[in-house]
């Protein structure tokens, strides 16, 4: 019931937000019901799960954004004094690296947050196998180190 009730609040805030109307009663009220509506559609399909809508994730959602964002921006940084420099350093490579993940959500997190970081792309999932393509060895270097790996499975863990 729970996961309901904060689905329907974040999908009214999203309505409010995407819509604009915030003085005219009429359309807001409608704009409630529109999104109860879709709710209960929701539940009755069975799409409000804890995969849905992982409630349990907000909490964790403080401390890896930031993380994330941090290894993304240093990422960024690397891939731009790769393609600034002359010789252009690059060694192309593809590695099959294990997710230690329990969950597919864990390991979507995961695998999304290695394409999210320049210079790495996850080209396939497969289980709990990812296939990564890396513009340098050191890219997969750093995801076989399994920094990331571990603050995602702490990402997931968090309930």
């Amino acid at each position: 019931m729970f996961r309901s009730i904060s689905l329907c609040v974040v999908l009214f805030i999203f309505w409010m937000a995407l819509s604009g109307y915030y003085d005219n009663l009429f359309l807001v009220t409608v704009g409630a019901a529109s999104t109860l509506g879709c709710v209960l559609i929701g539940r009755c399909m069975g799409t409000t799960d804890v995969e849905g809508h992982p409630v349990y994730l907000v909490p964790a959602v403080i401390f890896y954004y930031p993380w994330l964002l941090i290894e993304i921006v240093k990422s960024a940084w690397a891939v731009t004094k790769i393609i600034i420099d002359p010789q252009l350093p690059i060694s192309p490579t593809m590695a099959h690296i294990r997710a230690s993940q329990k969950t597919s959500v864990g390991i979507a997190t995961y695998a999304n947050s290695i394409t999210l970081t320049p210079g790495t792309l996850t080209v396939k999932v497969t289980d709990q196998d990812l296939t990564v393509h890396a513009l340098v060895r050191e890219g997969v270097d750093d995801l076989e180190k399994g920094v990331m790996d571990a603050k995602v499975t702490a990402f997931e863990g968090a309930s």
